[in-house]
């Protein structure tokens, strides 16, 4: 049997694992991106990485704060609150009257203004996520963590079926006991429909569906209900009438149509696909973004792009890959989405990194509103493509990769930004 894991508002209840007196009253977590990277001068940027598995990501943060940056505002014009920021996530409290994830801070405030905000600490959060994980792997002889807030326990060998349910029921109490965080478990043979029982168990509770039980339990499961169908497969799914689990159980050759992704995604849901815990912590691609207020300057939109892949390329380097497809997309104020994307197998370095986004900014630059964000990433890397690399430029890619790994030591041993290129200034 396996075990999937997910703590309840993790953010809210990390912050009440540290302050009893949040405790069943109205909270949200919110705020803005830390726009702290994009100073001119030295604020002594760190990377917190010591959770790393496959799909958690690394946080910058300001070194030598006890806090973190307060990224909403709150203050008084003409009488009236402004507060700017969304709503990351809330309180079970908070989401009874009407606030969701997403949400500006603003609306939130105006369904439930007795609501506690807290300002993000993805410090906190990150440790007790790693905790938790080195805890479970104590408990647990098969452990994945999937992101943040989740996990996948195989207890096969380790726990009789007979015995999982009060197993898991121990485990929650002692994961409570110790770091003062509720969970909810999902238990099942098949791993995608113990996480689907997740859903079944929230809040804070424990869903078992054993592998006779499955057919019952998905028949009137809505189909985007089920991990892995976004929208845009939903809609695929609707065009051929399907809107259950139940329905989608049913049009097996279909799904086999759809070659690989459909017959895997189909084994899934019918609980049949054999897949256990994974020990992977490999990263499939590398990426960070940062939303702001609208900028109409081109080139301060160009200088945060340059600042942005500073941070990928310190990424790139911890993680001592060499990427070969680079990707940018820029949002604008008025809803238009610029992406652009490139491939380029060569020796990874700064200065080719910076080159190869400064040319796709210039593709992505054609269109004349004011930029709200920048999401930036870096994907298929040498050793999962076996790509060979260009012979032709590695005269001049060899000396700049020495450069940017003597550049990484100094950034590794002070700040990441201790060292910054013009164009960053």
């Amino acid at each position: 049997m396996l075990l999937h894991m997910d703590l309840d508002t993790f953010f809210v209840s990390a912050h009440r694992s540290r302050d009893l007196s949040l405790n069943n009253r109205p909270v949200a977590v919110g705020g803005r991106s830390n726009l702290k990277i994009f100073e001119k001068e030295k604020v002594g940027i760190k990377l917190y990485n010591s959770n790393h598995g496959a799909f958690v990501n690394p946080v910058f943060y300001n070194a030598g704060q006890n806090d973190f940056e307060r990224f909403f505002v709150d203050h008084r014009v003409k009488g009236n609150r402004r507060i700017r920021g969304i709503v990351v996530t809330s309180s079970y409290e908070a989401r009874a009257r009407g606030v969701k994830t997403g949400m500006p801070l603003a609306q939130a405030l105006r369904l439930c203004p007795d609501m506690e905000v807290l300002v993000p600490d993805y410090l906190l959060y990150h440790d007790l996520s790693h905790r938790l994980h080195l805890f479970l792997k104590e408990q647990i002889p098969q452990v994945e963590q999937f992101s943040i807030d989740e996990f996948f326990g195989d207890l096969n060998g380790w726990v009789g079926e007979e015995e999982v349910f009060a197993y898991a029921a121990h485990l929650k109490a002692q994961i409570w006991h110790r770091f003062h965080l509720p969970i909810s478990i999902g238990i099942s043979s098949a791993k995608w429909i113990a996480k689907l029982a997740t859903k079944h168990a929230k809040p804070n509770g424990i869903h078992m569906v054993r592998e006779e039980e499955i057919p019952a339990f998905i028949e009137d499961v809505p189909i985007q209900e089920f991990p892995g169908i976004g929208r845009g497969f939903a809609r695929r799914l609707e065009k051929h009438f399907i809107r259950t689990l139940g329905e989608a159980s049913r049009a097996k050759e279909l799904f086999y149509s759809w070659k690989k992704p459909g017959r895997v995604l189909y084994h899934r849901i019918v609980g049949d696909d054999g897949e256990g815990v994974s020990f992977r912590n490999d990263r499939k691609s590398i990426g960070i973004s940062r939303t702001f207020d609208p900028i109409c300057d081109k080139t301060e939109v160009l200088r945060r792009v340059l600042i942005l892949a500073r941070h990928i390329v310190f990424l790139v380097l911890r993680h001592r890959v060499n990427p070969t497809s680079y990707y940018l997309k820029i949002n604008y104020d008025n809803g238009v989405r610029m992406k652009q994307r490139i491939t380029q197998d060569r020796l990874f370095s700064e200065q080719l990194c910076k080159e190869t986004f400064q040319t796709l900014f210039a593709a992505c630059d054609t269109f004349g509103g004011c930029a709200t964000k920048i999401s930036m990433s870096v994907s298929n890397f040498t050793y999962q493509k076996h790509a060979t690399l260009s012979l032709l430029d590695f005269d001049r890619d060899h000396p700049s990769n020495r450069l940017s790994r003597s550049l990484q030591h100094l950034r590794e041993k002070y700040s990441l930004d201790i060292v910054k290129t013009g164009g960053e200034l």
